[in-house]
């Protein structure tokens, strides 16, 4: 009875929270700084602003290596990771895809993960990988500010991108294909949404993998979209959706056949109406 009383009042005390606001001060030179959030039409930015002030009551950040995280660097955060929730209806609902995680870590500059493999002789490789942010499966974000700073550029963002992974993963383990809502695209049933989705994104995914191995072997011309796209189908999808998101007239001209997927998924009503 306790556990219900006590799950009752907090329901409560959220409910009647004041709504949090981000601050003009603070939200009006987020917008001048990344073109992408300035350029959606004013009944979205408003919107964006209500969805990220309830973002940053709900996470916790830290900076590494002695980096002070500002109340600046918090709002620039959290408007390009909460950019995908925006046609995700109710904002405390749409948070939800985002609700396994608290902390949001910052770095000052590239930080180094320890990884290893093994080649097919069977020898352990060790090495460090530089990372622009990381998206831990049920744990933290990941984000060096410098990379957060340069997004708008080469159709990039890194929160948008580790922010994609997250989405990805409430599916199980990150594969490229996130959890998609019920008849996606009139399919009919979710295991035929499934297929559709992964047929498409099969093909784009291979052809994109061909235009890379053709420029790194044969001095080919490089793609449009970063070729780390081209590591693994989970990167190809976390890659393609910054590009959407930043760039989504270039997108549409690049990948005309993931076009109106992605637009069903993140915009489900518009897509259907």
């Amino acid at each position: 009875m306790r556990s219900v009383l006590a799950r009752i009042t907090a329901r409560l005390q959220r409910l009647l929270a004041p709504v949090p606001v981000i601050a003009d001060a603070l939200w009006l030179p987020t917008l001048a700084h990344y073109p992408f959030l300035a350029a959606l039409p004013l009944q979205d930015q408003a919107k964006l602003r209500a969805l990220a002030a309830l973002f940053l009551r709900h996470k916790e950040f830290a900076g590494a290596h002695g980096l002070v995280v500002t109340d600046a660097m918090a709002v620039a955060i959290a408007a390009q990771a909460c950019l995908p929730l925006l046609h995700w209806g109710e904002a405390r609902e749409a948070l939800r895809w985002y609700a396994d995680f608290v902390g949001i870590v910052v770095h000052p500059s590239e930080a180094l993960a320890h990884r290893e493999t093994v080649d097919a002789a069977g020898v352990v490789h060790h090495y460090n990988e530089p990372l622009l942010g990381e998206a831990m499966e049920h744990g933290p974000v990941m984000l060096v500010w410098p990379a957060v700073q340069e997004a708008g550029q080469r159709a990039a963002s890194v929160v948008i991108h580790e922010f994609m992974h997250k989405i990805d993963m409430r599916a199980g383990h990150a594969n490229g294909c996130p959890p998609l809502p019920p008849n996606f695209m009139g399919s009919g049933s979710a295991r035929a949404g499934r297929r559709l989705w992964r047929r498409t994104w099969t093909v784009a995914y291979a052809r994109f993998r061909e235009q890379v191995a053709m420029a790194e072997r044969f001095g080919g011309d490089w793609p449009w979209l970063d070729a780390y796209g081209a590591t693994a189908p989970a990167e190809f999808f976390a890659v393609t959706c910054e590009a959407y998101f930043v760039d989504p007239a270039g997108f549409a001209r690049e990948f005309p056949t993931l076009m109106p997927l992605l637009n069903a998924f993140f915009r489900p009503n518009a897509a259907s109406g």
